[in-house]
């Protein structure tokens, strides 16, 4: 039996998060059929899986070509992936709503307490000049709880709201456009968690994370930025207090494959691709090989060191055609 939402966001332990993992993976291998593609396709019987860390993790660009999904009923919702250079975008069929929204606040909640205790600006000008966007629809939900507002490039609006706001605030917003915000006004914020989410976009040069984020940090008074780790195949995100290193909810690991070899898992400290575990996918894939680049550690932490370049990426290419 697939466990159900309650089960997912009650995980508390590493037994508890094994034992769930290996029924999802059970359900999925037989009624995802994108899923169950790949597994044949690898030569990986299901019944030869023993242990979450033997679980294969599908390539992402199949949620670009493929409906992965496994529910009886129609989803409520369609989440779309951004794309750049006309790219074909993935689409993540939501079954029920109320799950998405109870796993992002219980996500949240496990970093930052209860959302009704932060109002939330969001400088999100790409994703909300397009539909489909999961972080609009995160975005949203956590505006609703809190209070605060969406803006698009006004900026001394936006800094005059969060001026008149004595509650505490977060400013998420992309990276390209909190930039843009420190070059023309350098605002000294007060009482802030400045949370950046995303990368430029195709509207500016890539910055290392780590001169964005000192950029950031000189011009808004803040010791450090915080990160948001999300896409939208993923029902979950992780979170970064600073310094780039991020931490999952319980329901959530990430791993790193080796560049050669997909099916070959990294050492905690060595660089390879993100593999994510999303046990809230449960009516997708909650097993997904990503396109990023990056580092775990023995904490269960992660960092991303960017997107792989596509001379890294090797193994399943023919899987995914």
């Amino acid at each position: 039996m697939i466990p159900n939402i309650d089960d997912i966001l009650a995980i508390d332990s590493e037994e508890a998060f094994a034992r769930a993992a290996m029924e999802v993976f059970a359900f999925q291998a037989e009624q995802c059929a994108p899923y169950r593609d790949f597994l044949d396709a690898a030569g990986i019987a299901p019944d030869g899986v023993s242990s979450p860390a033997e679980i294969p993790h599908m390539p992402i660009e199949i949620f670009k070509s493929r409906k992965v999904y496994c529910a009886e009923r129609e989803p409520e919702t369609v989440f779309t992936s951004s794309t750049t250079g006309g790219d074909t975008p993935s689409r993540h069929y939501v079954v029920h709503t109320e799950h998405y929204r109870r796993t992002l606040r219980k996500a949240f909640s496990c970093f930052y307490g209860a959302p009704e205790s932060w109002s939330f600006y969001a400088l999100l000008p790409c994703y909300l000049e397009r539909g489909g966007s999961s972080l609009v629809w995160m975005a949203d939900e956590l505006i609703k709880s809190g209070g605060g507002g969406f803006f698009l490039d006004e900026y001394e609006r936006l800094l005059e709201c969060m001026a008149a706001d004595s509650r505490p605030k977060i400013l998420l917003g992309v990276s390209y456009a909190l930039l843009d915000l420190a070059e023309r006004y350098a605002p000294r914020l007060r009482n802030t968690v400045v949370m950046e989410t995303g990368g430029m976009k195709g509207r500016r040069t890539e910055l290392p994370k780590e001169e964005l984020h000192r950029i950031l940090c000189a011009a808004f008074g803040t010791e450090v930025i915080h990160s948001e780790y999300g896409m939208a195949e993923l029902t979950s995100q992780a979170y970064s207090a600073g310094g780039g290193i991020f931490r999952c909810p319980p329901w959530m690991r990430v791993g790193v494959r080796d560049f050669n070899d997909p099916f070959e898992t990294m050492a905690p400290g060595r660089r390879g691709g993100i593999n994510i575990t999303d046990l809230a996918n449960l009516h997708s894939c909650a097993f997904i090989e990503t396109q990023d680049a990056g580092v775990a550690y023995s904490d269960g932490s992660f960092s991303v060191l960017g997107r792989m370049d596509r001379t890294q990426t090797r193994g399943c290419n023919l899987m995914v055609d």
